[in-house]
């Protein structure tokens, strides 16, 4: 199995988790497109969306599925992310496609969270991907200090803005043995916008792409 076929495996698996008629959160990046592209046969049981991208709200309204704005939408039903790293206790790292921000607003705003990913990306300990930031642009070099200071390596992500108009730092180097700890650490340093840690809300559902079938890990459940 390509990694592709892994992550069309995982996407479409996630579709037996639509709650039909309610609004449900969609994600950004590769694998989301996926999951987006699979909702067309579905749209039916598809009120509306929410979209943490506007990539994302683009594609979804091609297959002809309303987006709303959060406020406007309420409670979520459930809402489908990729990662970019996930642990064993469905912490994640996301941030690669620069939409953290929005994607932890959905998050938060949504039931049960159902994360979608290839099985390379299962990892035991974080940090391996570069740690994205979202940062206030007059805060860039500060900011990066700052995380240097902790033990990091960070780079801007330069040519890249956020739809919030951000920018991003990268930390390589990192081993992240308690990501909520470092979640709050980096989230209160001032002129930080978001930071790609998603451990005070993880995965509720991981759903990796494997050689044979979807594997299914349930918080909790290990």
């Amino acid at each position: 199995m390509t990694q592709d076929e892994g992550k069309r495996a995982a996407a479409e698996a996630a579709l037996k988790f639509l709650v039909p008629g309610e609004v449900l959160g969609v994600g950004t990046g590769s694998t989301v497109n996926f999951f987006i592209d699979a909702l067309a046969a579905r749209k039916k049981d598809v009120r509306a969306a929410v979209s943490s991208s506007n990539a994302s709200t683009e594609r979804l309204k091609k297959i002809g599925i309303p987006v709303l704005d959060l406020n406007e939408a309420g409670e979520l039903s459930i809402y489908v992310d990729g990662a970019d790293e996930a642990n064993a206790q469905l912490q994640l790292i996301k941030g690669g496609g620069a939409a953290l921000t929005r994607e932890k607003i959905v998050a938060a705003a949504s039931r049960e969270f159902i994360c979608i990913a290839d099985e390379s990306k299962l990892v035991d300990v974080l940090g391996k991907f570069p740690l994205p930031v979202e940062v206030i642009p007059m805060a860039r070099a500060y900011i990066a200090r700052e995380l240097a200071r902790l033990g990091g390596q960070p780079k801007w992500r330069e040519g890249v803005i956020t739809d919030n108009g951000n920018v991003i730092l990268d930390v390589g180097g990192l081993e992240i043995f308690d990501p909520l700890q470092l979640e709050e650490q980096i989230g209160l340093l001032v002129g930080v916008v978001s930071v790609g840690l998603f451990a005070r809300r993880p995965a509720d559902v991981l759903l990796l792409g494997t050689a044979n079938s979807v594997r299914e890990i349930k918080a909790g459940s290990r």
